[in-house]
């Protein structure tokens, strides 16, 4: 008997716990389970928006004037120092050469005598004519007397045009710089012999009152800019562009706003992409012709679903986000999104919709299918970093 109570004792026991196991397995927390974990949601919202897009950019002076020398001879002063604002008409270089100077002196002693020379034939001509019209010697003579002053006169011209051509030489001894610019390199120091053949220029000198940065873009660019912007030829399309920016090699914003004004109507083989120009003013020179930079293009974006970066993940290359439903239930979802970000933002393009729930942060302790606690309380700042 007393047996056979321990047998039964045992099998009430077993069914007991089987029950209370039975209990838990169907959803009925038991005294140790973990409440849902708490996660800052949001609502995605339509926004207004501002993308910006970046390239690549090389920046050049309105104009790089090599200043060469058009005669021969030897640098006799330097009046200016490499990295010199200059402006137009102010003296660079003097060049010693004297032969051009005795140039202009034989060419003034030539004139001298052709204008004898014109004085003689005049007189000859003026003597001649009353005899002919007397009758006292033929016609010929005074024929000749006027070919004789034709042909001084004519010496008389190419006299003066060769002392032109002298003082023209010697002028070339003063050498001035044709815009207002800085002066680059100066590579012949005091005493070098060059010429008009010399390899490198004396100096070049750099018109930065405006900077061009060029930039490229490639054919898929290309094909999406001119989509974007209606217009029957691709000037039309540019001026419709908004004003760029420029960052600097050490990531700060130019003040000056620029504006994209020319294209390469050919696309590079070797590169497949199309060179742009965009033209900033440089009123104080800060910008300096051969520098790098990125010019930024914006574009607006009217009523776009935008989600932070932070409340996205990437995997095999596609983006994710956690919808979160009314039950608390975290849904991985994939969502397609524009090139370029705004800001710290994406722009959704396919996979959301306008107020929906979605997870604002600590992506990396969730999975899919997780049941959350959702806090909308926390992630009201989603939208705060939006400009």
């Amino acid at each position: 008997m007393k047996a056979k109570a321990s047998i039964l004792a045992g099998i009430s026991s077993a069914v007991l716990l089987l029950a209370a196991c039975g209990g838990n397995q169907q959803g009925q927390p038991g005294a140790g389970a973990q409440p849902p974990q708490s996660f800052p949601v949001f609502k995605v919202e339509q926004k207004d928006a501002t993308i910006n897009t970046d390239y690549p950019a090389t920046l050049q002076g309105q104009q790089n004037i090599e200043i060469r020398p058009k005669i021969d001879g030897y640098i006799e002063k330097i009046y200016i120092d490499e990295g010199s604002v200059v402006k137009k008409g102010q003296l660079l270089f003097t060049i010693n050469a004297p032969q051009y100077a005795q140039e202009v002196n034989t060419a003034a002693a030539a004139i001298s005598s052709a204008e004898a020379d014109v004085n003689a034939a005049q007189l000859q001509v003026n003597k001649t004519r009353p005899l002919v019209e007397k009758d006292i010697i033929s016609k010929f003579e005074l024929e000749s007397a006027e070919l004789t002053l034709q042909s001084r006169r004519a010496a008389l011209k190419q006299a003066r045009a060769t002392l032109a051509n002298a003082k023209t030489n010697i002028s070339y001894t003063q050498v001035t710089s044709p815009v207002n610019g800085v002066v680059g390199a100066i590579p012949y120091k005091l005493g070098s012999l060059i010429n008009s053949n010399t390899a490198e220029p004396l100096t070049t000198v750099s018109n930065i009152g405006k900077i061009y940065a060029y930039f490229a873009l490639n054919e898929k660019q290309l094909l999406d800019f001119s989509r974007q912007y209606k217009g029957s030829s691709l000037d039309v399309k540019l001026k419709q562009l908004p004003p760029v920016t420029l960052i600097l090699a050490d990531g700060t914003e130019y003040p000056e706003k620029g504006k994209v004004e020319t294209a390469n109507g050919l696309i590079n083989t070797a590169t497949g992409s199309s060179q742009l120009r965009a033209t900033f003013d440089n009123p104080v020179r800060l910008i300096r012709s051969g520098g790098s930079a990125v010019v930024r293009i914006p574009q607006p974006i009217k009523g776009g679903l935008l989600v932070p970066q932070k409340s996205t993940y990437e995997l095999q290359g596609k983006r994710f986000v956690y919808v979160v439903d009314n039950s608390g239930k975290a849904k991985s979802t994939e969502i397609k999104t524009m090139d370029a970000p705004s800001g710290q933002y994406f722009v959704v393009t396919d996979g959301l919709k306008d107020g929906e729930t979605v997870v604002f942060d600590g992506l990396a302790n969730m999975h899919d299918g997780m049941v959350i606690k959702p806090d909308t309380k926390a992630g009201e700042g989603a939208y705060n970093d939006l400009k």
